[in-house]
């Protein structure tokens, strides 16, 4: 009984500490958003967040034939058309629908590379690797001839990375290396979210007038 009351102590405890830490968490959260810059990169993380975690789904689902996988790939294609509308205020519908297309052909290829590694079929593995390294390729161009701040090559260098990543889910959850599936996809959120963070500063960077800040007083842009 000791014991048991012990535990509850605890649990109740840890329950106030977390509701403080949320309400702090909430408050840091409204001050920063208040911030075009910060509300604009909080948006594209969870955008490309997204995009890695249903790509992980979908992984998991299609290599155990779980009944989820098509579910799961129709909202990872989803998510593609909305980073695609992210983009449209700064560089237009066309602009957007043509990245979305980009990164549609991204996650179709993905499902060729994970349907062959599964099947154990190396060369449809091999080819369907190239095509999505070639697709990475034509991402990086597309996103740095719209915006000088994002140069090709480290867009390039990012997107391969994410590829490499991404494999190394597959191949740790088709060998049952759980430490390299947890391993690649941890190395890949904290990439991605580096890869998000860049996108909103190239931006910011791009179109200082749409992230000025105006004060409450005057109604004037505090930049």
């Amino acid at each position: 009984m000791k014991s048991l009351l012990s535990l509850i102590s605890l649990l109740a405890i840890s329950l106030v500490g977390t509701s403080a830490v949320a309400q702090q968490s909430h408050g840091m959260t409204n001050a920063s958003a208040a911030h075009p810059v910060a509300e604009t990169r909080m948006a594209m993380r969870q955008l490309w967040e997204e995009h890695l975690v249903y790509t992980r789904n979908y992984i998991i689902s299609a290599l155990a034939n779980l009944p989820d996988g098509d579910a799961i790939a129709g909202r990872l294609l989803k998510n593609q058309d909305d980073i695609g509308d992210a983009i449209k205020p700064y560089y237009g519908d066309a602009a957007g629908k043509k990245l979305s297309a980009l990164l549609r052909g991204h996650i179709l290829i993905a499902t060729e590379v994970v349907g062959a590694a599964k099947a154990g079929d190396k060369q449809k593995l091999g080819d369907a690797q190239k095509k999505w390294s070639a697709n990475g390729n034509d991402i990086a161009a597309f996103l740095s001839g719209a915006n000088p701040n994002w140069p090709r090559n480290d867009l390039d260098a990012m997107l391969q990375k994410h590829l490499e990543l991404t494999t190394g889910e597959v191949v740790g959850r088709l060998t049952q290396d759980w430490a390299l599936d947890i391993r690649s996809y941890d190395a890949g959120h904290a990439h991605m979210l580096m890869f998000a963070d860049m996108l909103t500063d190239g931006i910011a960077r791009q179109f200082p007038d749409k992230f000025k800040v105006k004060t409450a007083a005057t109604g004037r842009s505090a930049g």
